[in-house]
């Protein structure tokens, strides 16, 4: 009598959301569909049924209809839940990327009591990035990002080495470059460094992050530097990581 009553019957009346419902096992599908079927639930210890009225929204990233097909998804239990079914587009289809970059930056810096703004630089490059975990990613990388940000500017050193990586379902072998015309990310670009200290900075900054497959945390450890600097050096002697070769 003093328990906590089930989510089902707190629902009743409104509406029950059941995220990832592809993930459901089939004997919990079987209970759920005795629930939709019957409209009432027999709650633990209960001797009788207890009435629900509710409304059932699922989500899932998976293919319902390839579960059916598989075996891992009743199919009554499927056309009881799609009265209507909704496409929600991955965030890297979205076209409104910068603004909701935005919105969320500032979200997150209202919560921290601070101003935000992110540089040109920095926004191009998480326009960039594929985000396959959507929405929640963004949110936890913008808020990495005002943490380790001083001034609330959210700068290109700032973002995270992932944000830098092509995605592995995009990747395609390299193809060699012709010996004549090199890689800028293969050399050092001849710039005026001022001294041969300098020179030699730069082609130690770029033996590591080739030996390190360009990842920048552990570049980071191996020159026992912050990862900030190691993107500020990597500015100064323009060295472009493989993946921003146009």
């Amino acid at each position: 009598s003093r328990g906590m009553s089930g989510l089902i019957t707190r629902s009743s009346g409104g509406t029950l959301f059941l995220d990832e419902i592809g993930d459901m096992p089939l004997a919990l599908q079987t209970r759920l569909l005795r629930v939709l079927s019957e409209h009432e639930v027999m709650p633990l210890g209960a001797e009788r049924p207890v009435p629900v009225d509710l409304h059932v929204i699922a989500a899932s990233h998976r293919d319902l209809r390839q579960l059916i097909a598989a075996g891992a998804f009743r199919e009554d239990l499927y056309y009881r839940l799609c009265g209507a079914t909704l496409r929600l587009p991955a965030l890297r289809e979205r076209a409104d990327r910068a603004w909701l970059i935005d919105k969320l930056l500032q979200e997150e810096a209202e919560q921290l009591g601070c101003d935000a703004h992110i540089e040109t630089a920095a926004l191009d490059q998480l326009l960039q990035y594929d985000w396959p975990g959507n929405v929640r990613q963004l949110r936890q990388v913008l808020r990495l990002l005002l943490a380790v940000s001083d001034d609330g500017i959210v700068r290109l050193e700032h973002l995270p080495p992932e944000v830098f990586a092509e995605p592995l379902e995009h990747e395609t072998p390299a193809l060699p470059a012709p010996a004549a015309t090199p890689s800028p990310s293969a050399m050092l670009p001849m710039m005026p460094f001022g001294n041969g200290e300098l020179q030699r900075d730069g082609q130690r900054l770029l033996d590591s992050l080739r030996r390190h497959r360009w990842n920048i945390s552990d570049v980071a450890r191996d020159l026992d530097l912050c990862r900030a600097t190691v993107y500020r050096r990597m500015k100064r002697y323009g060295i472009v990581p493989p993946n921003q070769v146009h």
